[in-house]
Formats: C-alpha cells, structure tokens, sequence
C-alpha cells in the first residue's frame, strides 16, 4: 500500500498546531499516555501508530509483557488501577457513537485522576483518534525496522 498524500507537507501549520496542542497535556506521564495512545491505535487498527507508540512506551520505560498484552488489559494483572480506568475511558471514548461515555467509567477516573488529568485524559485520547483518521486515511504506515 502505498501513501495517498504527505498531509504534512500539503498542511503543515495545521499539522504544528497538533503537535503543539499535544504540549498541552502534560498532566499524563508519558509512560500512561504512550499506552492511551497505544490502545486507541490498536482499536482503530492505524499501522503507523501502533508502531510509533509501541517504541514511545518502551523508551517510557514499559516492559514488553505489558505491551505484548495491553489488548487483553482487563484479563491480566499487571495494569494498576488506575490504568485500567484510563484504558476503559480510552475505549469508551474511541467507541464513543456506539456505547458513549458511561457515568460509571468517569466516576471510575475521579478515583484516580485530578479535573485535569480526565481532561488531559480525554484530550489525548481524542487527538489519538483523530492522528489514527489521518494516518489510515492517507495509508502512512511505518518503515520497516531493523531493531528486532
């Protein structure tokens, strides 16, 4: 598959601004936000994010035990928590037209989180959203690898 268009080079303000705005929610260490974002790629099924964030939450300092099984999150018991809040907000909100955004899910978040971190939460999880739209609409995929 080759890629449709660089919407980088065709907007790349546009493309700043998004990077900029991800500046903005630094309430998440990084570690819990590579996972969000990893989650959402992985439901969404973006190639190109699932790898990119793959290699984030290992330089984040996420073992692989915990990669290799963040699709099976609520089956083991390595997720704090905490995290398995946010990873069911993550998925709550990616499936958002067909299940909303439970009561109980976000009362589950006020458990663990801050007023800004949901909001940073929710942030990030919807700026993942919408770079998977871009990245599977234009076909980016990743380069192939030689670190394995």
């Amino acid at each position: 598959m080759s890629e449709r268009l660089d919407c980088v080079s065709v907007n790349p303000q546009a493309i700043k601004n998004m990077v900029k705005a991800k500046n903005n929610m630094a309430s998440i260490p990084p570690a819990l936000r590579a996972l969000l974002e990893l989650r959402v790629s992985q439901i969404n099924g973006c190639a190109y994010c699932v790898d990119l964030h793959t290699t984030e939450a290992r330089q984040a300092g996420e073992t692989q035990q915990r990669l290799d099984c963040l699709i099976v999150w609520r089956e083991v018991p390595f997720f704090t928590a905490a995290e398995k809040a946010a990873l069911a907000w993550a998925e709550s909100v990616t499936h958002i037209a067909t299940n909303g955004a439970p009561q109980a899910l976000y009362d589950d978040l006020g458990t663990y989180f801050s007023d800004e971190e949901i909001v940073d939460l929710t942030l990030i999880i919807s700026q993942m959203n919408a770079w998977n739209r871009l990245a599977i609409s234009f076909h980016h995929v990743p380069d192939a690898r030689r670190d394995i």
